[in-house]
């Protein structure tokens, strides 16, 4: 019982790590474009990037800990990235946000 409950947990486990490494790399990679960007335009890409990985990430954890209620939180916060951006491009197009 004890050996097919570790199997089942390595089965959850360690692809969600896997995949939880590879959200953190990527926002690491898309940090460095939000420094390195040529244009205002790079940078708010890569910022609305890095909030579309972090909600992920969120729900990611909320699975691995077996909470669903995480994703509520995620899609509150990607809302609130989708929206952040748009007032932001707004901003700097009309320089008004009215």
């Amino acid at each position: 019982m004890l050996a097919q409950m570790e199997l089942s947990l390595l089965r959850t486990d360690i692809p969600a790590l896997v995949g939880g490494v590879a959200l953190l790399i990527g926002i690491s990679l898309v940090l460095v474009r939000a420094v390195a960007g040529p244009t205002a335009y790079d940078r708010i890409l890569a910022m609305n990037a890095i909030g579309t990985k972090a909600a992920l990430l969120i729900a990611m954890l909320g699975f691995i800990t077996q909470r669903p209620d995480f994703l509520d939180i995620a899609l509150a916060y990607a809302i609130l990235n989708f929206l952040g951006t748009i007032a932001i491009l707004k901003f700097i197009r009309h320089r008004r946000l009215g």
